[in-house]
C-alpha cells in the first residue's frame, strides 16, 4: 500500500493519492494514476516501484525537466524514506510505503535468494532492460521524425524558390490583383510544380505541402492553422523551426515550422506593413496587431539571436461579456454587479495584473457598461479593444519613421484627446510619464476613466503609478504624487494568472484616501485559494471582506438603490 502526497514547491497542498498497486505512473498522460500539469512534465515523467526492500523512483526520461531527490537529479532511486523530497518541475511528491513487509519476509525469499533458487531476473533487471529498450526505441523514432521534418524543409525551400522564378518568368503583377485571384493562382502554380517533380519523395504528402508553401507565400505561413484554432490563446515563434503554442493554459510546441528565418520574417512583412509600420535592422522591434485585433510583436536579429521571432496573443472573436467570465470562473455574479456599478456611475477604475493574466479582456468587459449616451476616446500603442458604443474615437500611437522623426507617443495622445470633449477616457495601458497625464484627467472632471498597469497586487500597483508619475520628468514631491493618486483612482481591479493557466479576478479594493503620507485601500472581494484539483487547476471560492465601499454609501444617499447584500458572504460562490 502507498500513500503519495503532492503538493507544489510553495508549499500548496495538491492531493493525497492511496494505492494498493504496486506500480505508480506520475506524468500528465490521462492513463497516469499522479497526473501533473506543466508544460515541461512528460506523457509518463516517473514510476514510482514497490519492490521487497521499499519503493523506489525512476525516471522515463519523458522530458527534459527529469525527477530530483533531495535536490538532486536522479534516473532512479531507492528505497525511499518518508523525508525524501521528490520533486518533478513545480511539485514536491512524498511516499509513505504502508506495505507489512514482516509477513513477506517470512513467507518468501528475498528478491536477489529468489534470483538464485529460480533464476529468474530481479525485478531491478527487468526495470533496466525496458527502460533502455523504451530509450532506444524512442531515439529511433525521434530520428525519424527529425528526418522527415528536414526533407519537408528542403522540398518547401525548393517549391517556393519555383513558384519565385515562374511568376518572375510570367511578369505576374500581383498588385493589380484581388486576394482570391492571387490565392487561386497561386494554388494552381503550386500544385503543377509539386506534380511536375519526378523525384518527389514518397514519405512527403504533396496536399501538405502545396498548403504549407501556399501560407508561406501568402499568408502566415504555420501560423495560418494555429491562429485559426479558436482554442489557442497565444502563439511564440522563436525561431523557424521553434514554434510553441499556449493551447487552454497549457504551453505545447508546434510540429509545423516554417521553411527558413526568410519565410519568418516575409510573415512579419506582411502583418505590419498594412499598418503603415516597418521593421528592418534600423528598427528591429515592432508592436502590431492582425486583421482580427490580435497583439503582435515581433523582434529580428541582430536583437534576436536565434533568429526572428513573433508573438502573438488572441483575442476571442465573440464579444466578451461578464457573463463569460463568470462561467470561466474569473469571477462571481457579485463581483459583476458590482463592476457594473461603480463604471455606470463613473468611478475612476485601474485594472492590475501580470503580462497576459487578462487585464485588456476585463477592459473590455468593463466598457460595456459605458451607457451610449457617452463619449468616449481610447488611446493605445497598437489597437486592441473593440468597444461598440457609438459616439467612440480611438487614437493609436506611432513609432518614428526611418529619419527618426514623426513619432506620436501615448502621453501626447492623452494630452491631445482631453480637447476632444471626451466624457470617458479609456488608456490601453500606462506604461510611463502618460500616468501623470492620466490622473489629472481623473481628477479634472474626466470621472468613469479607465486604464490597466502591470502590477503583482493593489499595494503594488500604487508603488507602479507612482514610479509612473515620476517617470514624467515634472519632479514632483512623493507626497504631492500620493495625494493626486489618493483623490483620482477609485478602485483597483487585481487580475492573476496563475502557474495552471487559470486567469481569475483575484482582488477588488477602493481606495481609501491617504493617511501619515500612506495611501489607504480597502478590500472588498478577494479571491481565497484553497487547494487544485485533479487537473492542477486552482481551486478557491470569492469571498467579501463586509466592507461597504464609499462609493455604494454615496449612491444610496443619492437615492440610486444599490444591493448591500452584495458585500457579505451568504452568496460565496466556490470554483
Amino acid at each position: 500500500m502507498l500513500e503519495i502526497s503532492i503538493k507544489t514547491t510553495k508549499g500548496t497542498h495538491v492531493d493525497t493519492l492511496v494505492t494498493s498497486e504496486k506500480k505508480v505512473l506520475v506524468g500528465k498522460d490521462k492513463r497516469c494514476e499522479v497526473q501533473l500539469r506543466g508544460w515541461r512534465i512528460g506523457q509518463e515523467h516517473a514510476t514510482f516501484y514497490n519492490q521487497d526492500d521499499g519503493v523506489h523512483v525512476l525516471d522515463m526520461k519523458g522530458a527534459s525537466g527529469g525527477v530530483l531527490v533531495n535536490g538532486k537529479k536522479v534516473e532512479r532511486y531507492g528505497p525511499l524514506s518518508e523525508s525524501d523530497q521528490i520533486q518533478i518541475e513545480s511539485y514536491l511528491l512524498t511516499v509513505k510505503d504502508r506495505t507489512d513487509r514482516s509477513q513477506q519476509n517470512e513467507s518468501k525469499p528475498t528478491s536477489e535468494a529468489r534470483d538464485k533458487s529460480t533464476g529468474v531476473e530481479s525485478p531491478t533487471a527487468v526495470v533496466t532492460e525496458l527502460k533502455v529498450a523504451a530509450d532506444a526505441a524512442q531515439a529511433a523514432v525521434q530520428k525519424i521524425d527529425q528526418a522527415k521534418v528536414e526533407l519537408s524543409r528542403e522540398w518547401r525551400a525548393k517549391m517556393h524558390e519555383t513558384l519565385l522564378s515562374q511568376m518572375d518568368l510570367r511578369r505576374v503583377n500581383v498588385k493589380d490583383m484581388s486576394d482570391d485571384d492571387v490565392l487561386d493562382m497561386t494554388q494552381k502554380m503550386l500544385t503543377d510544380i509539386v506534380n511536375g517533380f519526378t523525384d518527389f519523395p514518397e514519405t512527403l504528402d504533396r496536399k501538405s505541402l502545396v498548403k504549407q508553401v501556399l501560407d508561406e507565400s501568402i499568408g502566415l505561413g504555420p501560423l495560418e492553422d494555429l491562429i485559426a484554432d479558436d482554442d489557442i490563446s497565444e502563439i511564440m515563434v522563436n525561431s523557424a523551426d521553434d514554434i510553441f503554442y499556449e493551447k487552454k493554459g497549457e504551453l505545447f510546441k508546434s510540429e509545423i515550422t516554417f521553411t527558413n528565418d526568410r519565410a519568418v520574417q516575409y510573415a512579419i512583412e506582411r502583418i505590419v506593413t498594412p499598418l503603415g509600420r516597418r521593421i528592418d535592422e534600423g528598427s528591429p522591434m515592432v508592436d502590431a496587431r492582425l486583421k482580427d485585433g490580435s497583439r503582435v510583436n515581433a523582434v529580428i536579429p541582430p536583437l534576436a539571436l536565434k533568429g526572428s521571432s513573433i508573438t502573438i496573443r488572441k483575442f476571442m472573436k465573440e464579444k466578451l461579456t461578464a457573463q463569460h467570465l463568470v462561467g470561466f470562473g474569473s469571477m462571481d455574479a457579485r463581483m459583476v454587479d458590482f463592476i457594473e456599478t461603480v463604471v455606470t456611475h463613473k468611478q475612476n477604475v485601474v485594472i492590475s495584473g501580470g503580462t497576459g493574466s487578462g487585464k485588456t479582456t476585463l477592459l473590455n468587459v468593463c466598457s460595456n457598461y459605458i451607457p451610449d449616451n457617452e463619449r468616449i476616446i481610447t488611446v493605445e500603442d497598437a489597437a486592441e479593444l473593440k468597444l461598440y458604443q457609438p459616439n467612440l474615437v480611438g487614437l493609436e500611437a506611432r513609432p518614428p519613421n526611418q529619419e527618426g522623426k514623426g513619432a506620436v507617443h501615448i502621453r501626447d495622445l492623452v494630452k491631445n484627446c482631453l480637447r476632444m470633449r471626451p466624457d470617458r477616457i479609456i488608456v490601453g495601458e500606462c506604461r510611463g510619464g502618460e500616468a501623470l497625464d492620466m490622473l489629472q484627467a481623473m481628477n479634472t472632471g474626466h470621472d468613469g476613466s479607465l486604464t490597466t498597469a502591470h502590477a503583482n497586487s493593489p499595494r503594488d500597483c500604487i508603488s507602479r503609478i507612482e514610479v509612473m508619475v515620476m517617470m514624467a520628468g515634472m519632479d514632483l514631491p512623493i507626497q504631492a504624487i500620493r495625494e493626486q493618486l489618493a483623490s483620482a483612482v477609485d478602485i483597483i481591479i487585481q487580475q492573476t494568472r496563475f502557474s495552471c493557466g487559470t486567469r481569475k479576478v483575484t482582488s477588488i479594493c477602493e481606495v481609501t484616501g491617504i493617511d501619515q503620507g500612506v495611501v489607504q485601500l480597502g478590500e472588498i472581494f478577494k479571491f481565497q485559494q484553497t487547494g487544485r484539483d485533479s487537473n492542477g487547476k486552482v481551486k478557491g471560492e470569492f469571498v467579501a471582506s463586509g466592507l461597504v465601499p464609499r462609493v455604494v454609501e454615496e449612491l444610496r444617499a443619492s437615492g440610486v438603490p444599490v444591493d448591500i447584500s452584495l458585500f457579505n458572504n451568504d452568496k460565496k460562490e466556490a470554483v
